[in-house]
């Protein structure tokens, strides 16, 4: 037996590929299929089938792109209700691969769907769970996701969720080895850890949710400080469970190379984002006018889709010459395929054809600890609440990035402001969408609080992250 975890940093998702014997299964896969294909034909197995944890909100499988391919068959838990041919599981079903065994526990809270899957070797005995988003390392799955479909409240949701841990997931061997969905950085849950395997006996012991007093102490403490899930995340869902176009049309579409002049005839027809991938530190001395910068070396697609948000928004892109099919896929993965094409050439392209360009006044760390002026600078921190409350610059104020749309309003356009993240990636973000708005009053902080905090600007006592609440 081979269990392969295949983890997508950017999203911090975990996909899985087992195999026993002339046999395979896949575990939500990604929505690019030929890795999956490859191993398949490296290993001359045959793929037997695809298991779905649950309905996924923050990525599109590709479970019905290798269900195409391959002739398996799709399962899912009980009550899910896709659109298209599934095997629909039912509490303690069991299915053979090889000379391994799969144990179907439905285990809703969630969603109502949601299930883990129990993994028996060919001795007979338990020895790994797969919990989607049931169970994560450092944490249980947000129980707020469900809510419209289930019309039901968190509270009930989480009480569900509590349910189905104690009556099937924490009577099982404390020697069982736990593959979660996702891992830290996800925002399925607000306090995993950054490894993406262990052992049941741990979690049990280090997971805050499963060590609290009463049902109703368990309620309170996994819905509080829930943020609201970004909003790409009802799109996802509906193509997972609705279906949607194969992903090598989407690319096909998307890998359509434009000249500066057509580019700029594209965007004019159709008002089209412009979408500009490259690192903040190329982005902020030129770029096309109304670009928002999110740089592919980052958490890409998740702040696509937390900012963009609508998955029908129609997309040209700006990337480093060659990267153009990397950030294609990144898109897809969230949902993004309505990407109309790409800037031929890159940015220099542009600059080649004598085209207007833009730039974001950006500073050093030094230069801007030489220009702060305590109770008169304005600042704005645009990191997570959390990194604020471990450790700020004084009198700053904190605007986390994720709602940019709901802060911009009340910013005085007259006032000028300094703005930061931790390192830059994002405040290039928020920078790139203040200009496109009409907001040119501030300046961007190179290397963000982790070049400000050597600097003599004042700062608020350090308080270990681990001691405010996880986000």
């Amino acid at each position: 037996m081979k269990v392969e975890q295949i983890y997508t940093g950017c999203l911090a998702q975990g996909a899985y590929y087992v195999v026993s014997k002339n046999e395979a299964f896949i575990i939500d896969p990604l929505r690019e299929i030929q890795p999956y294909l490859d191993r398949i034909e490296a290993d001359g197995v045959t793929l037997k089938y695809i298991f779905e944890t649950h309905f996924h909100a923050d990525f599109v499988s590709g479970h019905l792109d290798l269900s195409k391919q391959t002739g398996a068959p799709i399962v899912y838990g009980p009550t899910a209700n896709p659109a298209f041919e599934a095997i629909i599981a039912t509490d303690g079903q069991v299915f053979e691969i090889g000379d391994i065994k799969i144990k179907v526990l439905h285990t809703p809270g969630h969603t109502m769907e949601s299930s883990t899957f129990l993994l028996i070797n060919a001795d007979g005995k338990e020895e790994a769970i797969f919990s989607g988003d049931t169970l994560f390392l450092g944490d249980v799955g947000r129980p707020d996701l469900a809510q419209k479909a289930a019309d039901m409240t968190q509270e009930q949701l989480a009480g569900m969720l509590y349910e189905s841990l104690m009556t099937k997931i924490m009577p099982l061997s404390d020697e069982l080895t736990v593959y979660p969905a996702h891992g830290a950085g996800s925002a399925c849950g607000k306090n995993m850890m950054k490894e993406t395997v262990d052992t049941l006996g741990n979690q049990k012991k280090m997971i805050y949710a499963l060590n609290q007093p009463s049902k109703e102490a368990f309620i309170a403490a996994v819905t509080d400080g829930l943020l609201p899930p970004p909003a790409y995340f009802g799109h996802n869902v509906a193509m997972n469970k609705k279906g949607y176009d194969s992903f090598e049309e989407v690319k096909q579409k998307a890998l359509s190379p434009l000249s500066p002049a057509a580019f700029e005839t594209l965007v004019e027809a159709t008002g089209a984002l412009i979408l500009d991938t490259r690192p903040a530190a190329e982005f902020h001395k030129g770029f096309v006018p109304q670009s928002v910068n999110i740089g592919i070396r980052g958490d890409f697609a998740p702040w696509v889709g937390a900012l963009v948000g609508d998955v029908k928004q129609e997309i040209v892109l700006i990337t480093e010459p060659g990267m153009e099919e990397e950030v294609v896929t990144r898109l897809s993965r969230v949902g993004f395929d309505k990407v109309l094409g790409y800037l031929e050439g890159g940015f220099e392209a542009w600059l080649g054809a004598n085209k207007e360009i833009d730039q974001v006044n950006r500073i050093s760390a030094e230069t801007f600890a030489n220009e702060f002026k305590l109770g008169e600078s304005m600042v704005i921190d645009v990191r997570k609440e959390s990194e604020y409350e471990a450790e700020h610059v004084e009198d700053a104020y904190s605007k986390p990035l994720a709602y940019i749309n709901e802060w911009t309003k009340d910013i005085d356009p007259e006032q000028h402001f300094f703005m930061h993240c931790a390192g830059g990636y994002r405040s290039m973000i928020a920078a790139s969408i203040l200009q496109a708005r009409g907001y040119r009053n501030f300046t961007e902080v190179d290397g963000g609080f982790g070049a400000i905090s050597k600097t003599q600007v004042p700062k608020t006592d350090f308080v270990c992250q681990s001691k405010v609440m996880k986000q």
